[in-house]
């Protein structure tokens, strides 16, 4: 037989046992996100990639920000933790994200995190921390990728402590003009595109 065929019979099987999972996540080019590829984030609209930004003056931690130059692809992203038994990343699942950076002035992993609320302006950022081990309370670090009916290749990411009262993930413009990610009403929209050296599915 085909071996497709054992592949998407599989894939069907997983997908099945895998509760509320959507579909395969796609990069730019139609290929499968890979668990532990490295991947540019790219927004639909305005703006270039994701970067690590100090925020209120303070060097550390660092925060997930927004490069505001379309031409700057800032850095890579790195997705894992993601339950498909096939190594790709699947819609609406938890997983873990991380930049694809070797060091910072921090000196410490840059996992995605969601902070404790900023009390002065009332927003929960995504800030730079450590890598989620089993069995601590890891329920901060835990996003999902959700597609967007309105654009090709078009995706959100949404912060899911529980699996199921997810908030998008959004832009916030601090009051240095720097762009954060933060939880937020208003969805950032992005794509992926593959970053060198990540193989195709």
């Amino acid at each position: 037989m085909n071996p497709m065929f054992y592949f998407l019979l599989g894939l069907t099987a997983t997908l099945a046992s895998t509760v509320d999972a959507g579909g395969p996540v796609l990069d730019t080019d139609g290929d499968f996100i890979l668990d532990g590829g490295s991947y540019y984030v790219l927004p639909i609209f305005s703006g270039g990639g994701l970067t690590l930004t100090p925020h209120g003056g303070n060097q550390c931690p660092l925060y997930i920000g927004q490069e505001y130059s379309d031409v700057n692809r800032g850095i890579p992203v790195i997705f894992s933790n993601c339950r498909s038994k096939f190594g790709f990343v699947l819609e609406s699942v938890n997983l873990n994200i991380e930049m694809d950076v070797k060091a910072t002035m921090c000196v410490e992993s840059t996992y995605w995190w969601v902070s404790e609320s900023d009390v002065a302006i009332k927003k929960f950022f995504v800030v730079a921390g450590p890598k989620p081990e089993p069995g601590e309370d890891s329920s901060k670090s835990f996003f999902h990728i959700k597609k967007t009916k309105y654009f090709r290749s078009g995706y959100t990411i949404a912060f899911c402590p529980n699996d199921y009262d997810c908030i998008d993930v959004g832009i916030f413009v601090d009051e240095y003009g720097v762009w954060h990610l933060a939880l937020s009403p208003t969805p950032f929209p992005v794509m992926f595109v593959k970053a060198t050296g990540t193989k195709t599915s």
